[in-house]
């Protein structure tokens, strides 16, 4: 078997943000842990993302990061589950780095925790391979860019610019699914210990490097505020 079948891919899950805005709504847990209708979200992301075939997953954690260790360590099924834990919090870039000694692959897969869009990974690697992707990134079309920012591609699919979320870019557009595939040498160009953005500060400095955009008609859904997560839960709930 290949070193990049999926089987042999790890997985890095970012759930180490505090989730502000749904404390709001009385919610006090780490947000990929918030409830869909009876299942914790994280638990539903990772029943997705196992159904092509990928078992090992590095859970990147922070505020609270015992209820998913403990929820986890109980599961019996066939996944492994490593947790980096952050004492502090590094942005989805530092978590990223800080999780490299737990990532055995020279390729991995990397999702946000608050966030689902139900892409067809098996595709997904094998544009990356067919492109000898250094990144490939996800992305989709939404009616309304402004609260997101958008991304556009150029005519060989890589990615050659990043707008940043503004009152001033409305309308539909593309935008990052928050579901990435790296390989691993990439780490070396993110410094240790240090807080940065994924989103921000490390894929726009990836342009012109091998960096690819993979387009999917399927609906991006998130959790980040209390009205995302109420469209999300009746989207399960009418899917069930």
């Amino acid at each position: 078997m290949e070193q990049d079948d999926i089987p042999n891919l790890d997985v890095l899950i970012l759930c180490g943000g505090f989730g502000k805005r749904l404390k709001e709504i009385g919610l006090n847990c780490p947000k990929p842990m918030v409830e869909i209708n009876g299942r914790p979200f994280l638990e539903i992301l990772i029943e997705h993302i196992s159904s092509f075939g990928f078992r090992r997953y590095v859970l990147c954690t922070g505020f609270k990061s015992d209820v998913i260790e403990q929820y986890f360590q109980k599961k019996n099924d066939d996944n492994t589950y490593i947790l980096s834990k952050e004492d502090e919090q590094l942005g989805t870039g530092g978590g990223i780095k800080k999780a490299e000694s737990y990532i055995s692959s020279s390729t991995f897969l990397v999702l946000n925790g608050d966030s689902i869009c139900r892409v067809n990974l098996n595709d997904f690697v094998k544009f990356h391979k067919s492109n000898n992707a250094s990144v490939s990134m996800a992305i989709t079309n939404i009616e309304n860019v402004n609260e997101y920012g958008s991304i556009t591609i150029n005519h060989s699919l890589e990615v050659d610019r990043f707008k940043e979320k503004s009152v001033h870019f409305k309308g539909r557009g593309l935008v990052n699914a928050g579901i990435y595939l790296f390989k691993k040498e990439i780490l070396n160009q993110i410094p240790s210990g240090q807080k940065i953005s994924l989103e921000k500060e490390v894929l726009p400095s990836m342009i012109g490097q091998k960096f690819y955009g993979f387009r999917t008609t399927k609906k991006l859904y998130d959790i980040g505020t209390p009205q995302r997560l109420e469209v999300l839960r009746a989207h399960m709930k009418s899917t069930d």
